[in-house]
């Protein structure tokens, strides 16, 4: 798994697959894996949880708490 964050771009790759990404916009960071617009460190939290729902399944503790905290936001 590799992260891979710049100013205006955020890739998460899991084995040379590009998973998940993020771009920053005016209105916030666009995620593929969300509906809505985040803020920087719940774009990371998002491409974060895409890797850990892949490898850990959708039962998985942290899974489960990244989506409730991602809800409240």
């Amino acid at each position: 798994m590799s992260l891979k964050i710049t100013e205006d771009k955020m890739t998460i790759v899991l084995d040379g697959e590009t998973i998940a990404t993020a771009t920053r916009t005016d209105c916030g960071w666009h995620v593929t894996t969300s509906p809505r617009p985040l803020d920087r460190n719940s774009a990371i939290t998002s491409l974060m949880l895409a890797e850990r729902t892949i490898t850990h399944g959708e039962n998985d503790p942290c899974v489960i708490e990244w989506r409730r905290e991602l809800a409240r936001d």
